[in-house]
């Protein structure tokens, strides 16, 4: 046909012949007709004019840099160093994907137990897996696992929970029957104690999040935790980890399972991924048995020589699908391993340092958002804020995208109870000079709206 834009393009019928079919349509018979759709891509090109119209076309996107974004809700514009990137793209980890046959990978081995090590110390729990896919299938583990360890069938979660997640945790749990009870949230914007007393009756777990999807932090992480352990749930809690140099880590305020982000940490945006899934759980056996996905763990071998191992691997590629405590099919390595090289660049002091240029700018974010916007949630807020404006939000952040700033994520079509609500955020990245000019073209925005 002419279009050759990969090699084997020219052998297209005697591919067909050798698996046995006459043509594509043969090929694809058993796809409904409704899915298939015909992209009419142009006559061939040579390899160098597919590249410079690709490139016409990328050269329309905008970085963060030239326009700077507000938006947050899961998706943050982190420093990188520049070495992070470097080291994961050595060929020791970039073709290492997942080590089936482990032990002969011991480079890989190693960085994993490494990055495990490393988030056990941040989150405060002994028992670390390798990673699993993002924070929201992590949490939807964590919903099946507390099912699987108390016998129980109701999991509760915030009403505040972000959307992507609530998706996630309901296509997770549709399957084992699980009821998802929500808890509402109080005039704070955090969990509603009284209305969870109510509900934890039958509960296999208890789940809140540090910060919270408001950005707020939870002022009663202890109570509800004894809440969840006086009914007999698990207390599971959903972490940013770049808060963890600059408060108490979940495990040392009863939290029983840890999960989160960790592609904050070592990762650009990527237009949104890959991630990783951080997934701990305390050293109780009970729990360590229905832990999902795979455990690295060092040993020495017949020589005595240090050396590392798959500990742990419960996942259905391993043993009996009946048997398995998860379907997850790989973890997110080359992820973790970047997260891991960027807290051990950090250390300590450059975790906390972090975290205090992160609340600083959050700080004087607010306040300069507020001469333009109500923000109805009052206390610490860590990275997003939720700021109600008098006009549509969506006229507003149009107009923003005209001239080169980013909004926030628009509230009303998940929550209409919080009418004209966005959700903006700020990071360690966010320069004095953007939120200035956030302000300023906000204000002119609706004023204009308003003659």
């Amino acid at each position: 046909m002419g279009r050759h834009y990969i090699p084997n393009s020219g052998h297209k019928e005697e591919m067909l012949c050798e698996i046995g079919f006459k043509s594509i349509a043969d090929l694809f018979s058993d796809v409904p007709e409704s899915f298939v759709k015909e992209f009419n891509l142009p006559e061939g090109k040579s390899e160098y004019e597919v590249f410079l119209e690709m490139n016409e076309i990328l050269n329309k996107n905008k970085s963060v840099l030239e326009m700077p974004t507000f938006l947050g809700a899961g998706a943050y514009f982190h420093y990188v160093p520049a070495h992070v990137k470097y080291l994961i793209e050595r060929s020791e980890f970039i073709t290492s994907y997942t080590p089936y046959q482990a032990e002969i990978s011991q480079g890989m081995l190693q960085a994993l137990f490494e990055y495990q090590s490393l988030i056990g110390e941040l989150v405060g729990l002994e028992i670390v897996n390798a990673s699993m896919y993002d924070w929201g299938t992590a949490m939807a583990e964590a919903a099946l696992m507390s099912a699987r360890v108390t016998r129980k069938k109701k999991f509760i979660v915030p009403e505040h929970l972000h959307p992507d997640r609530k998706k996630i945790l309901h296509t997770y749990t549709a399957g084992p029957g699980l009821e998802i009870e929500y808890v509402r949230w109080n005039e704070k914007g955090q969990v509603d104690i009284e209305d969870l007393k109510e509900k934890v009756t039958g509960a296999a777990g208890i789940y809140i999040e540090v910060p919270n999807f408001f950005g707020l932090i939870e002022e009663q992480i202890k109570e509800i935790g004894e809440i969840a352990h006086e009914s007999g749930a698990l207390f599971v809690v959903g972490v940013d980890p770049t808060i963890l140099g600059i408060m108490e880590a979940p495990g040392e305020l009863g939290a029983d399972v840890v999960v989160g982000e960790a592609s904050f940490l070592g990762s650009a945006l990527n237009f949104g991924g890959p991630r990783a899934g951080i997934f701990a759980v305390k050293n109780e056996r009970k729990i360590l048995r229905q832990m999902p996905g795979r455990v690295i763990g060092m040993t020495k071998d017949a020589d005595g020589k240090r050396g590392f191992v798959m500990t742990l691997q419960t996942r259905e590629q391993h043993i009996r699908r009946a048997k398995a405590t998860s379907n997850i099919c790989s973890n997110e390595a080359l992820v973790a391993v970047a997260a891991a090289i960027h807290m051990a660049t950090l250390g300590p002091k450059g975790l906390q340092k972090l975290g205090e240029i992160i609340l600083k700018n959050t700080k004087y974010f607010k306040k300069r958002i507020s001469e333009v916007a109500e923000i109805p949630f009052d206390g610490i807020n860590f990275k997003d804020v939720v700021v109600k404006f008098e006009i549509p939000y969506d006229v507003i952040h149009e107009e923003l995208l005209k001239r080169n700033i980013h909004g926030g994520f628009y509230l009303k079509p998940h929550f209409p109870e919080l009418e004209e609500s966005a959700l903006l955020a700020v990071t360690e990245t966010t320069r004095k000079e953007w939120i200035d000019a956030l302000v300023i073209n906000t204000r002119e925005i609706i004023n204009e709206a308003e003659l």
